[in-house]
């Protein structure tokens, strides 16, 4: 019996080593090559989103940065991932997507440095949006570039939504303004 309890002691501490039980347990980089802690973001109604810079839904930056302008001080934060796994929609490098997102679109929302969304290669925090035996909620995968992960002020995913839904939708910004 104690064999079985310190067997399964060892699982139960190595679950958690491999688990993270909120976005807050992540550290990504910043599209600067900055260390970027999203514990940073604690209490803050997240959307996680990767983007691309040649996709027929890049017009989205425009508005991603309106709504991050209006409710940015209202405890509300976009965090931007490009990615280049749908056709090669995102091949620049950081320099390049940051020069295209500011100057094209104006936007001042934090920005990622390039990562992978899908695949062998898909960056950890992207394993955990799109994994429920990591993240404890739901299962999902990325169908494309602007896809969006709406993360509750407890770090945790409240909803999945299509790339196709505009950042500025109704059932979105119900969700932004909510308690």
């Amino acid at each position: 019996m104690k064999r079985f309890i310190f067997t399964l002691g060892l699982v139960l501490i190595s679950f958690s080593m491999f688990s993270q039980n909120s976005i807050y347990d992540f550290t990504v980089k910043d599209i600067n090559g900055h260390e970027f802690p999203l514990s940073q973001l604690k209490g803050k109604k997240v959307m996680i989103i990767n983007v691309a810079s040649k996709c027929g839904f890049t017009p989205q930056y425009k508005e991603l940065e309106e709504i991050y302008q209006k409710y940015k001080d209202d405890g509300f934060v976009i965090v931007g991932f490009p990615a280049n796994n749908f056709m090669h929609q995102e091949p620049g490098n950081d320099e390049e997507i940051k020069t295209f997102c500011t100057s094209t679109y104006g936007v001042t929302f934090p920005m990622m440095s390039k990562i992978s969304v899908k695949g062998g290669d898909m960056a950890p925090l992207y394993k955990w949006l799109t994994k429920k035996q990591l993240n404890g909620k739901l299962s999902s995968s990325v169908k494309w570039n602007f896809q969006k992960y709406l993360i509750g002020r407890d770090g945790k995913i409240d909803y999945v939504i299509n790339p196709w839904i505009k950042p500025d939708n109704k059932k979105i910004v119900s969700w932004i303004t909510s308690n």
